[in-house]
């Protein structure tokens, strides 16, 4: 980037033009941000407040301002904490105040339940005596007003939140004083006993609704208080708010706001009350039949609006109910779950019901434009949760991915291989979601000096619509992604969203797993002969591998320096159509690569050729390439949420080596997150892996492929251990230790190299095991992978190509093999670097220095020595 300290415009868009523009922010606005930045000017306070919402679990932004027209302005926003993922916690431990102000910004710094131990520690300041006079004059108080107004009984009493108990419910005598009660709301006391409430309430012949919620009765009784009720109280159409099967015209008027404590209505309506009713809110009233003779369009003509959301509806077939619902000629807006009674789809449900201009809050002619079949406007956020206990740094580690921003470093020369997280201040993270928002935000690298050493980080916000005085000011969390990058499945990072569709989707999804059998190909003659030459000239090799240069020295074979020469090409690049006219290659010589062999070296197509072969192997953990199958992956997550099983996952970089941008962890929001920094496998966690003294391993296995069809593998004598350096853990707080739950130390941590036979000794010692069952397993295991390619993608198949994969297995507690990955071209430091003693075939000294010409030895020349065929 250009030098020299940023004095004018001029300066700053020359050295900002294209972070300008990739930030999104109008021209018009360009100046007004130079200014600003140039005088540090925050004044975001002087037109924005911070107020409380969700009840003090999150903050939103309120405009103060009169008025705000779209891009007429812009606010710096700074970053109040910036970090690599893997120091998050580190950071938080050491730099003073952080996890404070983090805590209070993400509103995890008081205990949700504090306010609630205080009412119950004050003992609530009455005795019985007390309590039961104020109940009764509650009562009287009810019945006076009633006679005042000219009524002959109460129709409607409340005694909520009374901490009335059974002896004092009894004393009241309320089916003597009020006989001709319609509802009835005891919520929030301290009724317990079932044979002494029931008896009492079965008096009241005329009862249309009872509110018994938050009574310790209904932990200590079941279905059979409700039975006992509803027989006694015939006329009984609501109860604990849901709907019993006998609702009818009074259930559905309340509901609709014809009835309440002003307007109980009678025990038996002549008229018609509800054709008034416009709006019927039925949602969550555990209706399970919706066919009724109050429900219908002769009923209620003027229905406009109607909310069936959180009914389960299983009595009826969902032909029945979009029939029922198109006798309502004036329903313009439903709101229902999706999938649901409706079924699966909005598009169908708006097919069926033609007049609706408004479904689960959208405009029903851009679902049909969008193609948009699960849609939901109601959905509530994800708040954070902790308990008393949990210090501060585990309660913003859990809340963060709710807050978190992203970006990538990159210059001239290369782009950074890990992303920067950052959380904007108590102003910029006030900001909620909208899929209609009034403002954007978008991080923006302020070069002082020109240069990228000198780079702070901002965001800049600014309106994108007109705002008025009082409006919350949101920004969209996906912008820019669209359903075709399933925007709605990736809301769940923030919103509770349909469970019922992600679980019904996943379910399906196993389904078809569970059905995949597979049938191997068929047995062939070899194919492959060496390229040995009669008259012993050597075949010529070019390779830019310098471990190949120096160790391949048989004389079968000689090193060339022009690829064009060459009669074998051993490269650590793709080889594609490019690269083979810009080198002069041609399709006579023999490549170390198979055609379309990123189905086994790429992990999201490795996983895509496993499952299409095998469905779902015992030997592959589940894998979701979280670009299209996000869905699955969170129905997934659920059910093992719902069933108490473990949900730790491992999320790696579709094509990344040496574990970048790999990580750990369990939070639903933080596995969505992280698609943001690049596509991914999300894989279920080996959370109880084979130990070797306590530490994790892996094994990394060299495979040789000659042929792919017929398929003829062979896996090397020599395969090594990776070790972890430290103790291995499941406590959460080890997750972003590298050094516990990653074994890779080639290139970060300390080394640990151990000789294999040496560890295979100790490992039979240590858990009383044969390894050569073990190694005769993971030899069917890699011998499966390849025919999966072999089936799948018979595409693979070259006359010309020979190549070497590293295949990374690892074991779990059972002993039985899991395969993590395979690796085109692998990383031989070790089999180059150190003399091993071959575990089988009478333990002969396989010599570092030999390893090449042995590989190279079974690839084009057909031997076998230190080689086995699979």
């Amino acid at each position: 980037m250009a030098a020299g300290k940023i004095q004018t415009y001029e300066d700053f868009v020359k050295v900002h033009g294209v972070l300008l523009a990739a930030s999104g922010l109008p021209q018009p606005l360009h100046r007004p941000l130079f200014e600003k930045l140039s005088a540090e000017t925050f004044d975001g306070g002087d037109f924005f407040q911070v107020d409380p919402a969700e009840d003090g679990r999150q903050r939103r932004l309120i405009l103060t301002s009169e008025t705000m027209a779209a891009e007429s302005d812009v606010f710096l926003v700074d970053h109040a904490w910036t970090f690599r993922l893997s120091d998050a916690r580190k950071q938080l431990y050491e730099v003073p105040g952080l996890a404070e102000r983090m805590a209070s910004l993400m509103c995890v710094d008081i205990d949700l339940n504090s306010d609630a131990e205080d009412l119950d520690n004050s003992g609530g300041g009455l005795d019985e005596n007390s309590s039961k006079l104020n109940i009764l004059e509650i009562v009287e108080g009810e019945i006076r007003k009633e006679k005042e107004k000219g009524e002959i009984s109460v129709k409607w009493l409340e005694l909520e939140e009374l901490d009335m108990d059974d002896s004092m419910m009894l004393s009241l005598d309320l089916p003597s004083k009020v006989p001709n009660l319609l509802a009835l709301s005891l919520f929030g006391n301290k009724l317990k006993n079932m044979e002494t409430l029931a008896p009492e309430i079965i008096k009241f012949k005329h009862l249309k609704a009872l509110w018994l919620n938050n009574n310790p009765i209904l932990q200590n009784s079941d279905d059979h208080m409700a039975d006992t009720i509803c027989q006694g109280c015939p006329g009984l159409e609501i109860y604990n708010s849901h709907f019993t099967s006998n609702f009818g015209e009074w259930a559905l008027g309340f509901c609709g706001g014809i009835y309440c404590k002003e307007n109980p209505g009678f025990p038996h309506q002549t008229d018609y009350p509800l054709r008034s009713v416009t709006f019927l809110d039925l949602s969550n009233r555990c209706i399970h039949n919706l066919i009724n003779k109050a429900f219908s369009p002769a009923e209620m003509p003027s229905l406009s609006h109607l909310n069936l959301r959180g009914n389960p509806l299983e009595q009826n077939s969902v032909v029945e109910l979009l029939e029922l619902l198109k006798g309502f000629a004036f329903l313009k807006a439903l709101e229902v779950d999706i999938p649901g009674p409706l079924g699966e789809s909005a598009i169908e449900i708006l097919e069926s019901l033609p007049n609706l201009s408004l479904l689960n809050g959208f405009n029903a002619s851009k679902i049909l434009e969008s193609g948009k079949h699960v849609i939901d406007s109601m959905l509530q956020p994800r708040l954070p949760e902790w308990t008393s206990e949990e210090p501060l740094t585990d309660r913003v580690i859990n809340a963060m991915w709710l807050y978190l921003m992203t970006y990538r470093l990159a210059d001239e020369e290369k782009i950074d291989e890990t992303s920067v997280w950052y959380v904007m201040d108590e102003l910029g993270s006030a900001l909620r979601h909208s899929d209609e928002p009034n403002f954007r935000a978008s991080p923006f690298l302020y070069l002082p000096d020109g240069k990228l050493a000198s780079a702070v980080s901002f965001s800049v916000l600014w309106p994108t619509q007109n705002v008025q005085k009082g409006d919350e000011c949101t920004r969209d969390f996906l912008l820019g992604i669209g359903e075709e990058k399933q925007r709605s499945a990736r809301l769940t990072a923030w919103f509770h969203t349909p469970q019922n569709y992600f679980v019904e989707q996943y379910e399906k999804y196993k389904q078809k797993l569970r059905l995949t059998s597979f049938v191997s190909p068929p047995m062939k003659p070899s194919k492959t002969n060496s390229l040995l030459r009669n008259d012993g000239r050597a075949l010529r090799v070019y390779t830019d591998i310098p471990q190949v240069e120096e160790l391949l020295t048989r004389p079968e074979f000689s090193i060339t320096t022009d690829p064009k020469d060459a009669d074998i090409v051993w490269t650590g690049m793709q080889v594609d159509a490019d690269m083979k006219a810009a080198a002069g290659l041609t399709d006579q010589q023999y490549i170390n690569q198979f055609p379309f062999e990123a189905c086994l070296v790429m992990k999201h197509h490795l996983a895509e050729t496993v499952q299409k072969a095998h469905g779902s192997p015992a030997w592959f953990q589940p894998t979701y390439n979280l670009e299209t199958q996000l869905t699955h992956l969170i129905g997934d997550y659920n059910v093992r949420k719902r069933d108490g099983l473990d949900n730790l996952w491992i999320l790696k970089p579709w094509n990344m080596a040496r574990t970048i941008d790999t990580t750990i962890t369990s939070n639903l929001s933080g596995i969505i997150r992280l698609m943001e920094t690049g596509p991914k496998i999300c894989q279920k966690y080996i959370e109880h892996p084979a130990l070797f003294k306590g530490k994790k391993f892996d094994i990394r296995y060299v495979v040789l492929v000659r042929c792919m069809d017929p398929l003829e593998i062979f896996v090397c004598d020599v395969f090594w251990v990776r070790l972890a350096n430290n103790q291995y853990s499941l406590d959460k707080h080890s997750f972003s230790e590298y050094e516990t739950h990653f074994t890779v130390m080639n290139y970060r941590g300390r080394l640990n190299h151990m000789n294999t036979p040496e560890f295979v000794r100790e490992f039979e010692q240590e858990h009383q095991v044969k390894w050569l069952d073990i190694h005769l397993r993971v030899k069917r295991m890699i011998r499966s992978v390849f025919e999966s390619a072999a089936v799948v993608h018979p595409e693979m198949q070259s006359s010309k190509s020979r190549a070497m994969y590293g295949v990374d297995v690892m074991l779990d507690c059972q002993f039985q093999p899991k395969l993590l990955e395979v690796t085109y071209c692998p990383d031989c430091t070790r089999a180059c670097k150190y003399d091993m003693e071959a575990i089988f075939g009478g333990g002969e000294i396989v010599k570092c220095c030999d390893f090449y010409n042995y590989v190279f030895g079974c690839l084009f020349l057909n031997e076998t020595t230190h080689t086995s065929p699979l």
